[in-house]
């Protein structure tokens, strides 16, 4: 027998849910029961709370998650991101990318089949409704194809509505995580003239739910999503993922009563792991993009190998090396070298969020001004300050010339200035200087901005005066 199965290759050529017409094959999944899917419910109650409490969520008054693209204001695990802080989300998103490909060289598609949004609502939530209205996989596929009589409208109707109702459920949610509970209250309760853009957005989002939960489904991991064609360069054989085990299973063949099945594996070719797969593929061809890692095919063959008589296990969590070999080694090169990237990645960013200053400070010269000469024949330049507060409390800040004594700095107006919370101030400001100790056309001056007597951030820039001074 060669390494890997050589029987019917047609597979790799196809799309399970694809005829030979280039037409969608609608996929009826058999009803998946099982110790692994009832695990799955487990992890998806729990999943799903978060999701919908999320927006609720606070942290010493401040968002669990807020995403503003909007208003370009981002709040993740309680902490305040401004566009200043780019470079820190860039690092957040690096260090997330470096791990999803550690965790997928190690686990597969462990993610899409147990965390991923996607599936948890196709199977969990809209499939079990659908289940609940239409019956099992064959009910639906005799009801689909039945006349429209009363039975049949009743319960097309009656699921679409939940279905809609579920899909304004979660654009609700999503939109809590993009501008804010309270905004999304706001627009519930007043009417759609008052917030158009925002009512706008949530029929769209509904809309979409909709559309990819009631009718797209699989296809979305199927022909959209990425992450299962990063398979065929993240997977190795070392890698776990959802394996049927062709060593114990080949030569397959039908059971039948009083025969000895010696020159037979132990898969009796009942094709259930077929029937329940959510995406249409035959997991003893191998692994495949449409593979989600769900398992129910391993719940539906232990439900076969217990009935026959056989020892559980024949589609499990393996690696190919596993299954041929007998043996796993998870910590591999590949492995050491992204866990390498990982850990530094992760040290960087944890060193930049605890030295990250509250306040970012932004000082300009005014434009189209170099210097200017008092009667006195002290130097003075211009400025422009702006402060961005990333807290969540008001702060009263003032500035000072920290490497050079000489040197004085006055606002324009009053002294301090008053930075509001999670948002920013600007001032303009005087640096006057005796023009004996002007060094040099431009030289370094070094400010500092105080809070309560106490320096919170040093900020640099130049001081321009007369060529000419020595």
């Amino acid at each position: 027998m060669e390494d890997l199965y050589q029987f019917d290759q047609e597979f790799r050529d196809n799309i399970a849910t694809v005829d030979a017409e280039g037409k969608r094959i609608w996929v009826y999944p058999k009803k998946p029961s099982g110790r692994m899917h009832n695990a799955r419910i487990w992890v998806t109650v729990v999943l799903l709370a978060i999701l919908f409490a999320g927006p609720f969520l606070s942290i010493n008054g401040r968002p669990f998650l807020l995403l503003n693209f909007f208003e370009r204001k981002f709040v993740i695990l309680g902490q305040a991101f401004w566009p200043q802080d780019f470079f820190l989300l860039t690092l957040v998103l690096i260090s997330f990318f470096v791990f999803v490909i550690l965790f997928t060289v190690v686990f597969g598609r462990l993610w899409c089949g147990w965390a991923c949004p996607q599936t948890l609502f196709m199977e969990m939530v809209f499939r079990k409704i659908e289940y609940w209205i239409e019956g099992d996989a064959n009910q639906q596929r005799k009801l689909n194809n039945g006349p429209w009589n009363a039975a049949k409208i009743r319960k097309k109707l009656l699921k679409q509505l939940i279905f809609i109702s579920i899909s304004v459920l979660i654009s609700h949610t999503v939109m809590a995580y993009l501008i804010g509970i309270d905004q999304v209250k706001e627009i519930v309760r007043q009417p759609p003239t008052e917030h158009l853009s925002g009512f706008i957005g949530l029929v769209a989002f509904t809309g979409i739910f909709y559309w990819v939960f009631a009718w797209f489904r699989e296809q979305a991991c199927v022909a959209v999503c990425p992450y299962g064609r990063l398979q065929g360069v993240l997977l190795d054989k070392k890698s776990i993922a959802v394996m049927y085990d062709w060593i114990r299973g080949e030569p397959r063949g039908k059971l039948r009563k009083n025969e000895i099945q010696q020159d037979k594996g132990d898969c009796i070719d009942c094709k259930l792991c077929v029937h329940v797969c959510p995406t249409g593929i035959d997991i003893r061809n191998g692994t495949q993009l449409e593979c989600v890692n769900c398992t129910a095919c391993i719940d539906a063959c232990d439900d076969v190998m217990e009935k026959i008589n056989k020892p559980k296990g024949l589609i499990r969590y393996a690696s190919h090396d596993t299954i041929k070999e007998g043996r796993q080694r998870l910590f591999t090169p590949r492995v050491a070298a992204y866990s390498v990237v990982l850990v530094a990645l992760l040290s960087f960013l944890s060193f930049s969020l605890v030295t990250r200053s509250d306040i970012e400070t932004t000082v300009l010269k005014v434009p189209g001004q170099l210097y200017q000469r008092t009667e006195e024949g002290d130097i003075t330049n211009l400025y422009n300050i702006q402060f961005v507060n990333k807290t969540f409390e008001d702060m009263t800040l003032e500035v000072r010339i920290e490497n050079e004594p000489s040197a004085e700095i006055s606002k324009v107006g009053e002294g301090e200035v008053l930075v509001p919370s999670n948002g920013l101030a600007e001032g303009v400001y005087f640096i006057k200087m005796p023009k004996d100790r002007i060094k040099s056309a431009s030289m370094n001056l070094k400010i500092g901005v105080y809070r309560n007597g106490e320096i919170v951030e040093t900020v640099k820039t130049k001081f321009l005066g007369p060529v000419s001074l020595k």
